[in-house]
């Protein structure tokens, strides 16, 4: 254990740098945002009709960096390979793999997202999307939304919302005929009550999510209204996206399967305690195809 706490004292600068940079983190300051809505369960899509295929030929993944795999294989870096949605790892049994076989997976399916990429770039990745005409999209994005240095700075829900209508708009344009799949954004505080009590914190605090993980020993009145605020905008996060995906028939939203996940220590990265490893990337395609296959 001593010899871990040592290798992540060492990587930890390096891994703040970058995470400023654009992860699921961020390292700038600004004016507050209006207190988040209270928290309520999000609406489940549409029970699902004949019309969906839940053997789709074709796929295109957009999102942020857990989409990307970062940090899953090595530190500071994307691993596509490792992706839930696109990989070609057969440990993680990607939802390319399960839904296209190896051979297909490579020529069929494509990993659009970005690392640091919040909801209003959606849009754009969904142009890039539908320029190559798949029969399934698969959407993961919000948590850098929230994962700002301070709650203040979590993008505004209104905002959001625009931003995933705009989204879902362009594709429809370019390829009406889309399935999509989308992931409810991951239980932070969560991610937080893990993390603490296993040695991340020092890492943490070099700018990992503030908004959530920052000062993570701290269980003081102020830093559980933080953490609460943060909680509460991403289950309005969630809403938005279940309400949006709902009024559109070729839409499938996961339901709250990824936000009730319960990621354990294995399944995090060992490098910052946050993204997903390889087997925390296995577990978000099982989820993916369970919902996308569900007759």
């Amino acid at each position: 254990m001593r010899g871990r706490r040592r290798f992540r004292t060492t990587v930890a600068a390096a891994t703040a740098a970058l995470l400023c940079a654009g992860a699921l983190a961020g390292c700038s300051s600004g004016a507050s945002e209006p207190p988040a809505p209270a928290r309520s369960t999000p609406a489940p899509s549409p029970t699902p009709t004949s019309s969906w295929n839940a053997s789709p030929s074709s796929l295109a993944a957009v999102g942020d960096s857990v989409t990307r795999a970062f940090d899953a294989c090595s530190l500071l870096a994307d691993c596509p390979e490792a992706s839930w949605a696109t990989g070609t790892d057969a440990a993680v049994n990607s939802l390319a793999l399960r839904l296209l076989g190896p051979e297909k997976a490579a020529g069929r399916s494509w990993n659009l997202a970005r690392t640091g990429a919040r909801m209003a770039e959606l849009p754009e990745q969904m142009t890039a999307a539908a320029a190559r005409k798949p029969e399934l999209v698969t959407v993961m994005m919000g948590a850098n939304d929230a994962c700002r240095p301070t709650p203040g700075l979590m993008t505004p829900v209104g905002e959001f919302r625009a931003s995933f209508e705009a989204a879902l708009a362009r594709l429809r344009a370019a390829a009406p005929k889309a399935q999509v799949y989308v992931a409810s954004v991951p239980d932070l505080k969560h991610l937080w009550s893990t993390g603490r009590l296993g040695g991340a914190a020092g890492i943490w605090d070099l700018g990992i999510c503030g908004s959530m993980l920052a000062d993570a020993a701290n269980l003081g009145p102020e830093a559980e209204r933080r953490r609460t605020t943060v909680s509460e905008r991403v289950d309005a996060y969630n809403r938005v996206l279940a309400e949006v995906c709902a009024r559109d028939e070729r839409c499938r939203y996961d339901g709250g399967a990824v936000h009730g996940f319960r990621f354990a220590e294995a399944q995090l990265s060992p490098w910052d305690w946050f993204h997903p490893s390889r087997d925390g990337q296995a577990r978000l395609a099982e989820l993916a195809y369970r919902r996308i296959t569900a007759g």
